[in-house]
């Protein structure tokens, strides 16, 4: 029985509504790497093979089995964790297929005076709820301070971004529509 891995990996970032470009980046690969999987003129490491099917939003055993099953809870370690060491923040992916979803909930841990991305204006809405710590956030030209137990929504029609004002880490509860971190 052979495998068709790239097929199989193409049909799933198809179905993410994801582009080559972005399935690489965020695995941190290069386009031309994925592209070569699916047309099936190279092969994956497990390793490597494992974080394109999580990202995905699939596990090794739905991809073996054939199956994309949606499922309603997913456990912590289907959470994906990057750090960016230079901005002194932490984003963890709480649900590995919200490339599908209309929404993209993150969790962000800052360290003190780290801050988030700049992200740029998009359409959609954005809501955070602080779970611990003191963050500002930023829009346009406009800052306000938020700390535990505050939330916060805008129409992200302009640059933003928050950042921990605090002496202590933040953990900041971010909901993106569309997806977009």
């Amino acid at each position: 029985m052979e495998l068709n891995i790239g097929g199989k990996i193409k049909s799933l970032r198809l179905r993410n509504n994801l582009t080559q470009k972005e399935l690489a980046d965020r695995c941190e690969l290069s386009k031309g790497f994925i592209s070569q999987l699916e047309s099936n003129q190279t092969s994956p490491s497990l390793s490597t093979l494992e974080d394109i099917v999580t990202t995905l939003g699939s596990s090794f055993r739905e991809f073996f089995a054939g199956e994309i099953a949606e499922k309603p809870v997913f456990r912590k370690e289907d959470v994906f964790i990057k750090e960016f060491p230079e901005q002194g923040s932490v984003i963890h992916w709480l649900i590995p297929n919200a490339q599908k979803k209309d929404m993209e909930p993150i969790l962000l841990v800052l360290e003190p005076g780290g801050r988030s991305e700049v992200d740029m204006p998009h359409v959609g809405e954005e809501f955070g709820y602080v779970l611990a710590g003191n963050v500002q956030l930023t829009v346009g030209e406009r800052a306000w301070k938020a700390r535990k137990g505050d939330s916060f929504s805008f129409t992200p029609d302009a640059r933003h971004w928050l950042e921990n004002t605090g002496k202590t880490e933040a953990s900041v509860l971010w909901v993106s529509t569309p997806p977009t971190f």
